[in-house]
């Protein structure tokens, strides 16, 4: 259930300016000796996963319509250019009828199977103003699946970030409020210690996907605050691929949970120490009535 690996075409449809980034962000994940990523895209249907994909790539690789913006099973995607390869796994949306789609996550941890997970981007929308317990819960069914760990290679990615912000908010002030509403959620539903998190905080990205997005004398999208996005946003996917956390290797063992299983095995010699301790002594207590009534005899 792989992907073909082809030349990385739509490269060449990025402006000048956006390519000379690229090429400078990737020459020094080569120089570290890194030839290969694979980002995971997860996060509830709607917000833009595909659409991301599409930017990054800069080729309409999965379909994306008004009607049907969800892809119904894991796809990867992968290009090549200049001996450097680019995987990038889409992924259902993990909500389903208002819960959580643990068949969906059990669904890309098989379509994952053998494979390493560099970075994992969790991708929401901006112009969303709540959240809520499904965002806990989506959380905690991540990490339930593949570990905690993968939130040390996490990034979080808001999209629809064209916008202007409500009550006359200043547009750097809104994403940072909006973003760090969606972290204390991540963090709450990792059941992460406040310090994991210090010690590997999780970087936000702003992507805007639409045609009408803003563009500088470059010809490169940029966001309200200037900034060129693609760019951007692939120098945080880089910084979480080089932060120095272990990526994420789907084995069979963690498609089992049989991590989980294996904490319960440690207390099984205890378990059976105890009750050959209680049989011993129910025997003991047999035998000493017995030997009690014989003399009373």
């Amino acid at each position: 259930m792989g992907s073909i690996l082809r030349e990385w075409v739509g490269f060449q449809q990025f402006p000048a300016a956006t390519q000379s980034k690229l090429v400078e962000l990737f020459g020094k994940l080569k120089e570290k000796g890194v030839s290969a990523l694979t980002i995971l895209v997860m996060g509830k249907g709607g917000v833009g996963k595909s659409s991301t994909i599409n930017s990054l790539i800069g080729e309409r690789v999965v379909n994306v319509n008004a009607f049907s913006s969800e892809v119904s099973r894991p796809v990867m995607v992968s290009r090549t250019r200049a001996g450097f390869t680019l995987n990038i796994v889409d992924t259902p949306g993990l909500v389903e009828g208002g819960y959580v789609n643990y068949q969906a996550l059990e669904l890309i941890k098989r379509f994952l199977l053998n494979k390493t997970i560099d970075v994992l981007l969790y991708v929401d929308r901006m112009d969303a103003y709540r959240v809520d317990d499904l965002d806990k819960q989506i959380i905690s069914a991540i990490s339930d699946s593949f570990g905690k760990e993968i939130l040390r290679k996490s990034l979080l990615v808001l999209t629809h970030a064209q916008l202007c912000p409500p009550d006359d908010l200043s547009y750097d002030v809104f994403p940072a409020r909006r973003s760090e509403a969606v972290l204390k959620t991540i963090r709450a539903g990792s059941r992460m210690r406040a310090r994991d998190f210090k010690d590997s905080a999780i970087p936000v990205g702003l992507v805007e996907n639409s045609g009408r997005c803003n563009k500088n004398e470059s010809d490169e999208k940029i966001l309200p605050n200037g900034k060129a996005w693609i760019p951007s946003l692939v120098k945080e996917i880089i910084g979480v691929a080089t932060n120095g956390n272990k990526s994420i290797v789907v084995d069979k063992k963690l498609l089992e949970g049989s991590e989980s299983n294996d904490r319960g095995k440690v207390f099984i010699p205890l378990i059976l120490g105890v009750q050959w301790l209680l049989v011993k002594w129910i025997q003991r207590a047999i035998r000493d009535d017995i030997a009690k009534g014989g003399k009373a005899f």
